[in-house]
């Protein structure tokens, strides 16, 4: 009898631990199903809150897996988790309750960390006290046209001067749009091979006469940085010289989103090309 109730015990433990076992899977497949599908993601993608040290971990990370560093920047986006293995098991969950989705999302990551090779202002080999800061500006409140969001990061000069900082191209691409914008003053927009839109503005002039379709290397020099904008063609001196860098991804429904770029600035500033000017 004593045999008959032990046997009945364990089987009741295991079914016990089965079933938690069970619920906490499907809790956290639960969890993950509503961070791919509703509004969480895209402002997790948005935001981009990835420190330089975490994207150079999750690139050595696919190296032995079967996971691209897309995919572990979408699973740390989404967790807040950083190690391998623990990003392992929430990837499998979200390649096998929602793979498409998932695809999808990791492909809007590589749009935006694939195609990058330098920071857009290069240090002067001439001077070393010509430099230039930058802090995570994005979505702050402006007025200009109406009260809006940030959609970017500026870039100051040390040196208020316009005309005098080198832009480079970050990226590899081709030229979407230049000229002139109400908001933004001289701009040009670079799309990249991977699918992202960069988008560099308050240029003080062009380093060529670019145009759209223009194909433009990483590295290459755009313009110099100005302080033009807000007004009439030709408008300068509304504020600081400085570089608005905005960085824009589409989503599966064609949605233009913008991304911080401050996070991207903040890795590429290890990747700085040096340029003769004073």
């Amino acid at each position: 009898m004593k045999k008959q109730v032990w046997v009945w015990l364990l089987a009741l433990t295991a079914a016990v631990c089965f079933a938690t076992t069970l619920i906490g899977r499907l809790q956290k497949v639960a969890k993950a199903t509503h961070l791919l599908v509703g509004e969480d993601t895209k402002e997790l993608l948005r935001q981009q809150e990835v420190p330089a040290e975490l994207y150079e971990s999750f690139c050595s990370y696919e190296k032995d897996s079967g996971y691209s560093r897309y995919d572990y920047l979408l699973g740390y986006l989404c967790t807040e988790k950083d190690g391998q293995k623990e990003l392992d098991s929430y990837l499998e969950l979200l390649y096998g309750y929602q793979a498409s989705r998932t695809r999808e999302l990791a492909k809007a990551e590589q749009a935006v960390w694939e195609d990058l090779e330098y920071f857009p202002i290069p240090l002067s080999k001439a001077d070393s006290s010509i430099v230039v800061s930058f802090e995570n500006s994005w979505m702050f409140d402006r007025s200009f046209g109406g009260n809006r969001g940030h959609e970017g990061t500026d870039i100051m000069a040390s040196f208020n001067a316009r005309g005098h900082y080198p832009v480079l191209s970050i990226t590899d691409g081709t030229v979407e749009k230049v000229g002139w914008l109400k908001l933004g003053g001289y701009r040009i927009g670079i799309r990249s091979p991977s699918g992202g839109y960069f988008y560099y503005a308050h240029l003080n002039d062009y380093a060529r006469e670019f145009k759209e379709g223009d194909v433009v290397k990483a590295g290459e020099l755009l313009g110099f940085m100005g302080d033009s904008g807000y007004g009439a063609e030709g408008t300068t001196g509304k504020f600081a010289v400085h570089l608005h860098l905005g960085i824009y991804i589409n989503d599966e429904t064609g949605e233009e989103l913008s991304v911080n770029p401050y996070w991207i600035l903040k890795w590429l500033e290890k990747k700085r090309l040096h340029y003769q000017f004073t």
